[in-house]
């Protein structure tokens, strides 16, 4: 039996702007029988988000549908508005991407999950009493405390939102789930937990799994099958082992090609990209020994509801010039707080001592602004960057504005664009950020903080929210940085195969604490610390079907 099939389906979005009319999905056919796992790959605007959303009549009134989406052998475009109401979580159910932005911030999440069960249930839970032992049950399946069930978004991890949005979408019991990124900037760990989760789900429920991504190594962990989606079509469909390990297609080559297999020599400082960054001096420079930024005994304490905590402890580092350093770890490692620290962001504890070019951090305003032109941060979001409304020459002159730096404006911007690699610069200016891709978005933000001609970038997750492709372009960026400027870059980051991919030393922090130092090389090739060898344990490795049970 199939419960989920798509015949010749083409989804077009009507507009009657100057674009015209766009075609999303192409002429797709696919079949995902009972108890199956089907994982459909692509970037943005492949198309795969579309056709997930038609199954529930999720796509907007201007979206049409050609061919014919089943479910449960009916049309879905003959049901009527109750009936497909009916649909939706009791038959088929879909875990949305970000679980920030799917739960409501002002209410319980236990009270969210009796919710569904309140609107969507068939029938069997009628009661308060009975949708509360329900809510119990699936917090206990999702492996999360009953006690949580009082607690707000904001008071849980990321990796336990994802669990939240998982137990709502199991409350009535569906035969499908559809998940939509679901693992998506999350850290290995618990990336895994929640593999491991679905994985389980299907194996002793027998629910259908369609689960979309752009990572061929997190599809290929769960699902028996994978769909291969570009520009709208079906360019490869196949068992997963064989899309990942001996591709037909070009483009599937790439998609498994862009995150590198940690301890593969070939992508070791060799980001995989169809446009290389230009290397432009006939000497790159390479890393030295002379030290641009310090923190030694470097203590971090916050005030909690539960008393003083630390987040960062005895933390002692070191950036040399034309270093990469890549500080990797889970969520609440404590990352994010050194990177603020070492810009000056973030009030340390006492005895804490942070030194750049040789000098402690300043602290009056004046000589904290000539630091931070020299010192220059890079956001997670290249889209949150941006002002929605100003042009990429606004955005880029900012900074020289701000600091003060009015001559020779134009000739900045210009040269700044271009060490970004959006060339010709001038074609860019006037351009605002829904015009961009979001790589050269990214590339955007880069500029802005090369506009300063600064010693040290510090990225904070800078390519986790791109696509594939657009990732390793954005990577080879930093290196072409390091070795056309003499730049040095601390990158903060959960993911293991960045650090392969271009960084020269690492450090792996835990609860606050730099557990594991050194050259890449090292560290990640022949771990001492448990710690490093279970995150490299937990990243998935492409066509190892780890978690897929078959049958």
């Amino acid at each position: 039996m199939t419960d989920l099939s798509f015949d010749k389906v083409s989804i077009t979005y009507r507009s009657a702007s100057a674009r015209g009319d766009v075609t999303a999905v192409s002429d797709i056919s696919l079949d995902l029988p009972t108890g199956a796992t089907l994982g459909i790959a692509g970037e943005s605007g492949s198309g795969k988000s579309t056709l997930i959303m038609s199954v529930l009549r999720l796509l907007p009134k201007s979206a049409q549908i050609d061919g014919q989406v089943s479910l449960g052998g009916k049309d879905i475009k003959d049901l009527s508005f109750g009936e497909i109401r009916a649909v939706r979580w009791a038959q088929a159910s879909i875990v949305f991407q970000g679980a920030l932005h799917s739960l409501n911030p002002v209410r319980e999440v236990g009270g969210q999950i009796i919710e569904a069960l309140e609107h969507h249930s068939k029938g069997t839970w009628t009661t308060p009493a009975r949708r509360r032992d329900r809510m119990f049950e699936l917090l206990e399946e999702v492996d999360l405390d009953p006690s949580k069930a009082v607690a707000y978004p904001h008071e849980l991890s990321g990796g336990q939102k994802q669990r939240i949005m998982i137990a709502m979408a199991l409350a009535c019991e569906p035969d499908i789930i559809i998940a939509d990124e679901p693992t998506t900037a999350l850290d290995v760990i618990v990336q895994k937990q929640i593999l491991v989760g679905l994985a389980k789900l299907v194996a002793e429920r027998g629910i259908s799994l369609l689960m979309i991504s752009h990572d061929l190594a997190v599809l290929s962990a769960v699902c028996e099958n994978l769909a291969i989606m570009r520009y709208g079509r079906l360019v490869e469909y196949g068992p997963s082992d064989q899309v990942c390990l001996s591709p037909r297609e070009d483009y599937t080559k790439q998609l498994a090609g862009a995150f590198p297999q940690i301890g593969d020599a070939e992508s070791r400082m060799n980001p995989r990209t169809l446009k290389p960054a230009e290397v432009r001096r006939a000497e790159p420079f390479t890393m030295t020994d002379e030290v641009v930024l310090e923190a030694k005994n470097l203590n971090v304490s916050f005030d909690t509801r539960h008393g003083r905590e630390r987040a960062v402890r005895d933390v002692d580092l070191a950036l040399h010039k034309a270093e990469i350093l890549a500080v990797v770890g889970q969520s609440g490692s404590g990352k994010t707080t050194l990177a603020r620290s070492l810009l000056g962001l973030q009030e340390v504890d006492s005895g804490s001592q942070m030194e750049f070019a040789g000098k402690a951090l300043p602290k009056k305003a004046k000589a904290l602004r000539t630091f931070r032109r020299q010192v220059q941060m890079i956001l997670q979001d290249p889209s949150g960057s941006l002002n929605p409304k100003r042009s990429v020459y606004e955005a880029v002159v900012e900074g020289l504005r701000v600091q003060k730096l009015n001559d020779n404006e134009y000739a900045r911007v210009i040269g700044a664009l271009e060490a970004a690699e959006l060339t010709p610069a001038a074609d860019y200016l006037e351009s605002i950020p829904q015009e961009l891709s979001g790589g050269q978005r990214q590339r955007v933000v880069i500029a802005g903080a090369l506009a300063l001609d600064p010693q040290v970038l510090i990225a904070d997750e800078p390519v986790a929210s791109l696509d594939a492709s657009v990732r390793g372009e954005i990577l080879s960026l930093f290196l072409a940085l390091k070795k056309n400027l003499g730049m040095s870059a601390l990158i903060i980051t959960h993911d293991l195969g960045l650090a392969w991919n271009i960084a020269d030393t690492v450090a792996v922090m835990k609860k606050g604490e730099i557990v594991e130092y050194g050259a890449v090389d090292t560290v990640l090739a022949n771990p001492q610390h448990a710690y490093t060898q279970e995150l490299l344990a937990a990243v998935p490795r492409l066509g190892s079907q780890s978690l897929v049970t078959h049958g």
